[in-house]
Parts: structure tokens; sequence; C-alpha cells
């Protein structure tokens, strides 16, 4: 039976009863809150709570989920410690901070401005994994006393020469005839041999005791002697006394490694800040130019805006109105105010904002190196130098973007097909008069640094042109796009092109994947093509500009239209990562290395450096490019480091003691372990054709340590 109370209360009671019943406690503000992963990957949150509640200010490395809710506050925590982990890779525990904005009351409230509000901070800690190990180099020494073997001793198949004979009589008793004579001593074997040959009228030079019973005498004809000495009863034995051969492997003919090649630095003005041929070689390529084997004569097709033919960087270097160039845009409207002809000149007047897009990609392959014929004010004599050096390689500018940055699929298409030799047929728009017209220098590469992200429908006649272009021979260079994602951009992703994504520089010893850069599985090389000067802005390349640290773009030739004279530019992008392909392809060619677009291709991908994930994949392809392994450029460095990777394509550099060992804190993952040697100077080890050693390791909450053991490249 339930408890009742009396009939009657006394006054205060009900009155204090009545008023607890009418006015809540006030709500409980949101607390700070500290949280230790330690070695998961997430974890679960939570807090009691009423009200409304938001999650800001999230570190990167962390995901927080939801973002917002109503209620008690419970979130999941992941962690993805590589993004929080810095290049040195020397941080053992990641913490940060998040926020949660708060308001407090009833869910049905309207949260006017007496509601109580508030700020929590929530701490999270999560312990790094160790990866240890060491990079040494094999044993060795120096000195003065020490020679090494020269060669493999000659096989036995050879007729063996002699020194003479060696010839030993029997015992005393052993022969009646000796035993009448007596005992036979050393010297006394060597007179009775010496004896017995002169009778034979042979010669003995030499002769000395062995033993008692032996001696070795020098004659002319051993053949003779031997079987003058065989012939007596007294003998044991006579034969040749043979010359042995020390059993040895071979040393190199030389004395020992060939020495190091000088290498070969321009001294351009702005040449120093152009990083981007460091990283792939060109030190040790420009080098091997001076044999002056590159003499095979090869065009490269530039299929964009245009180039200014009076930059007196690009003098000499390309092809002109008249000898193949041509401008295929058709509507007047184009900038230049005509339709198509022989002038690719990149037009406009000084009210445009923009440089010379062509101008900039056609540097990078062939501006020229030294003085140059610069006659206005503050205008460098020198300036740049682009990657063919002294190479018999030419660029055909082919204009099919405006002057507002914008190619059509059908211009495109047209100057690919041009390019490559095929004829085209190109139409008067005004007066419908159509003409065939064929491209005196067939381009053996073709460059578009050109894009955008259509349908694989809509891109059809590019594709086909791109097929069409590789059935006739040309090598088909794309920029991959920088679409910030991984949707295909076109024609990069054309069957028949070689899509190029960007890399930049990481501080580290590998270069890391471009933000911009479109990821996508066509992609099949990578090239430098600079950081994004926005959302990554970097100055690891070390090169300072008028006092201040230059950021990592790609610099070239370009245009100021304001003053309407030649200026250099710094740019980023796919659009700059192509160009240095389609240069060592080009490169490949004049030297001989390979003699068509297949060939030519196959070496591109089996000498690039892969980075990232082991093998092709959609941020880096088969890697980036590699100019000194491609085109067999001598060495010019040979130093021993680390490079460290996970298959994210992101780069750590932990430092070496002076052991040659390491220890990297690191986030989950796989991760590839290179001990090796660099040989081109451009601080990557173990690229191809230098001497490595690789290991994999996987960390986790499962395997939160390893250690690779030693890495001897």
């Amino acid at each position: 039976m339930p408890r009742l109370f009396p009939s009657t209360l006394p006054l205060s009671l009900v009155l204090a009863c009545t008023l607890a019943a009418c006015t809540p406690s006030a709500p409980l503000p949101l607390q700070d809150q500290a949280l230790d992963l330690g070695l998961s990957l997430g974890t679960t949150a939570s807090q009691p709570f009423v009200g409304r509640w938001t999650v800001t200010d999230v570190p990167a490395w962390l995901q927080v989920t939801p973002t917002s809710g109503q209620g008690d506050v419970t979130v999941q925590l992941r962690a993805d410690r590589g993004l929080g982990t810095p290049l040195a890779a020397d941080q053992a525990v990641l913490t940060g901070q998040f926020k949660i904005v708060w308001t407090a009351g009833p869910q049905d409230a309207t949260g006017g401005t007496d509601a109580p509000a508030g700020t929590a901070t929530w701490t999270v800690r999560a312990d790094q994994y160790a990866l240890t190990g060491r990079v040494r180099e094999a044993a060795s020494a120096q000195g003065q006393d020490l020679r090494v073997g020269t060669g493999l001793s000659k096989g036995t198949s050879e007729p063996t020469p002699a020194r003479g004979l060696i010839v030993k009589y029997r015992k005393a008793g052993s022969v009646s005839g000796l035993q009448a004579r007596g005992a036979v001593t050393g010297s006394t074997v060597a007179q009775r041999a010496r004896s017995t040959l002169q009778g034979a009228a042979l010669s003995v030079t030499s002769s000395r005791p062995l033993s008692d019973d032996t001696a070795a005498l020098q004659v002319e004809n051993v053949a003779a002697a031997l079987q003058a000495l065989r012939a007596d009863p007294a003998v044991e034995y006579a034969v040749p006394n043979a010359i042995l051969r020390a059993q040895s492997l071979p040393r190199p003919s030389g004395p020992g490694q060939p020495p190091l090649a000088q290498p070969l630095e321009p001294t351009d003005q702005y040449a120093g800040l152009q990083w981007p041929f460091r990283l792939l070689g060109y030190p040790a390529v420009w080098r091997d130019m001076e044999g002056g084997a590159y003499t095979r004569p090869v065009t490269v097709a530039v299929v964009d805006s245009g180039v200014r033919y009076d930059h007196p960087d690009l003098e000499g270097r390309l092809w002109k109105p008249g000898e193949g160039a041509l401008d295929l845009l058709s509507d007047p409207k184009n900038g230049d105010g005509d339709g198509v002809d022989n002038d690719p000149t990149d037009p406009g007047d000084r009210t445009r904002q923009s440089g010379s897009h062509g101008t900039h990609v056609t540097g990078i392959i062939a501006a020229r190196w030294g003085q140059n014929t610069a006659t206005c004010a503050g205008c460098s004599a020198t300036g740049v130098v682009g990657a063919v050096r002294r190479a018999n390689v030419k660029v055909l500018p082919l204009r099919v973007i405006d002057a507002a940055g914008d190619a059509s699929v059908a211009d495109v298409a047209l100057a690919v097909r041009y390019a490559a030799g095929l004829p085209i047929t190109l139409t008067d728009p005004q007066t419908q008069k159509a003409t065939t017209r064929t491209n005196p220098q067939r381009a053996a590469v073709i460059n578009l640094s050109l894009g955008a992200e259509v349908s694989a429908d809509t891109a059809r006649p590019m594709c086909e042109a791109i097929g069409d272009a590789s059935n006739a021979g040309s090598l088909i260079i794309v920029a991959a796009g920088n679409g910030y994602g991984t949707k295909p951009y076109y024609p990069a992703a054309c069957p028949a092109a070689v899509a190029v994504g960007s890399v930049t520089l990481s501080g580290g010893s590998a270069p890391k994947h471009a933000v911009y850069s479109n990821a996508y599985p066509a992609v099949q090389l990578s090239a430098p093509g600079g950081t994004d000067p926005l959302q990554d802005p970097a100055t690891f390349n070390g090169g300072v500009f008028n006092g201040q640290p230059f950021p990592d773009l790609v610099l070239s030739t370009g245009w100021d239209y304001a003053k309407d004279q030649p200026n250099y530019e710094a740019e980023a992008g796919t659009s700059q990562a192509a160009p240095q392909v389609s240069a060592l392809a080009a490169l490949l060619l004049s030297k001989g290395v390979t003699t068509d677009a297949a060939s030519t291709l196959a070496r591109l991908n089996a000498t690039a450096t892969d980075l990232g994930a082991a093998g092709r994949d959609p941020l880096f392809g088969f890697g980036m490019i590699n100019a000194a392994a491609a085109l067999g450029a001598p060495a010019i460095s040979d130093t021993l480091g680390l490079r460290l990777q996970d298959s994210r394509g992101r780069v750590f550099q932990p430092p070496l003691d002076a052991l040659g060992r390491f220890n990297a804190f690191l986030g989950d993952g796989t991760f590839r372990v290179i001990g090796g040697r660099d040989r081109d100077g451009n601080g990557i080890y173990g690229e191809t054709g230098e001497p490595r050693a690789e290991k994999a390791a996987t960390l986790g909450p499962a395997t939160p340590q390893v250690d690779v053991g030693d890495l001897v490249p």
C-alpha cells in the first residue's frame, strides 16, 4: 500500500514543495576533457549535457564526428597521425585540442540571450609508432700497401709451360745397377742426370738438389731430356718442372671506379632558381652533352597559346612562321584580330593581365643558354635555361588557346593531327574556302599543357586525334590537370596519351605529390610542377630572390604585356610538369638512346623514380622522370642516405646519427624504407641505376614498433 501523507500539512512545508516543483535547477555547462588514444587508431568520447553543441578547431590529424548535435555529447575520434607527423619524424607523441561551443538548456529551448553558453576544450593525446634501423656503408678501407688481384689464372686446357724438369732416382738396392754403384745423394743425383743427358747430346744449363734422391735441372729441350731420363731404369720418375698459377678473382683494369664527373651548372642570371632541373639530375645530363652525342634532330610541338617569338631567350630555338608554325584559331576574336594563319604569336595589348602560357611552357624545354640579345631596360641579358641545352631539339609552336585562356576540342584535335604530320583541312570562316595543310616539321613529341574535366564522350574527337598521332609515330605528353581531386581530365585520360602529374619539393630526400595535381589511374608519369603558393606555400629549394626566399615554383620565360617586353615568370601546375617530360623524351631521341615513341615511353617508365606506394599508382604513375638515369649520364656525386615514404606519398626525413642509425616516430600505414646512394646530385637516394637497399614496414596498433635492421646499398 502506498504511503499517505497526513491530510493537513504545515503551510511552510507546502510552500517549499511548490517552489521546488516550479523552479528547475540551472543546466550544467559542458566541461573540458582530456582524452588519451594511446596506440589506438580512435576512440569514443562522451559527456552528459543538456543543450546544443558544435565542434570547431579540429587539428588536421584528427577527425571528429559528428560535428554538432543536441543533448549528450558523444563523438567518434579518429587519428590520422601521418598528417601531424613533422618532416623529421621526431615527435613521439601528438597532442592537439578541439573546441566544443555549447548553449545549455532543454532541446526545445529557443536559446535566447539569457541561455548559458560557453566553450569547452577537449585535449587529445596520441602515441606515435616507432620505426628504427640503420643505413651503413659496405665495409671499406684505404691505404697504400694493399693491391687488388689482377685476374683469373689461365685454365688448364692451355698447354702448361715448364721451367726444366725434376728427376728422382730409385733408392739403393732397388736396382742391381745402382746397388753396384752405391747409394745416391742429392748432389750425385744431379751429376748422374747431367751425365745421362750429356750422353744423349742434351745440354744442361743448371741443376740443384731437392732431396737426397731428387734434383731439378734446367734444360733447353725439356721433352727430349724427359725421354732420355725415363729410359734409364734407375730413374723412378722424370717430370716437367711445370708452372703453377695463383687462383684469384680479377680486378678492374683501372685503380677503381671511374672518377666522378663535374656537374655542369649554367651561369645564366636566374638559372640557380630553376630547381626542377637539379631534382631531375640535369647537371649530370648537361655534362654528358659535352661529349657531343645529342645530334639527331627532334621537333617538339607545343600545342598551347602560341609563343612570343620576340623573347630573346628563345631566339634560334623555334620553328618560325613559314617553317611549319601555325595559328589554328579560326575565330577572329581570338585575340590577334584574324583567323587561321602561319603566325602563332601569343597576342595581347597593355591591358592583358596574364602572361604568355605557351612562352612559359616553351622555355622549360628550350630556353637558350648564355648571353641573349635583350635590349630593354631592366631585362636580363642571360635569363633562364631550358632542359635541352645544345641538343638538336627545336620547338614547333601551334596556337590553340586564345587570349582569354580558352581552347576548343576541335582546335586541339586539328593541332594534334597537324603536329604529327597528318594532313588537315582548314576552312576560312569568312570565305568558307577549304585548304589542306601538312606539317613540314613532323613532331616526334607533342606537348599539351591543357585540359578540362569533360566526359569521355565529349573528349572523343581529341582522343581519336591523339590515337591517330600515336599511330603516326608521335609521343603525346599531356598535363594531368589541376583539379585538386581524382577526376580524370581530358585529353590526358585519352588511351594513347601520356598523362603527367605534378610533384614538388618536400624538404626531404624525395619529392611529394602536389596538392592540386589530379590523381587517377591514367596518370603515367610525374615531373616537377611546383607547389600551390596559397594552399601549400613552401621554399624548400633554398633559392633567394631580391633578399626573400624563392617559392617552390617553376621559373621560365614569360611576357609582360603591360610593358610589352620579355620577362621571366614563376608558375605552378601540371602545365609545367608536362614539358619536363616532353624535353626528356626529345633528348632520348636526340642522343639515340631510343628510336621511336614506344621505346621512348618504355625508357621513361623504366627509369622513373618510384614514389609513394611501390609500383604504378594514381598519384605518381610509374614515378617521377629521372633524366640522368634515362640518358645514362655520368655520376657526379656519391653520398649515402635514407629515403622514407608512406604508401600515400608522404615524405619523412628522420636524421641519421654518426653510425647511420635512425629512429622515426610515425603514424599507421605501410612505409618504404630505402637506404641508397645519390649519384646524380639531386638528393634522392637509391634511384634507378643507383645502389639501394629497400625494406617495407607496416606500423599500427598491432605492430607499434618495427626495426628494419641494416640497409647496406
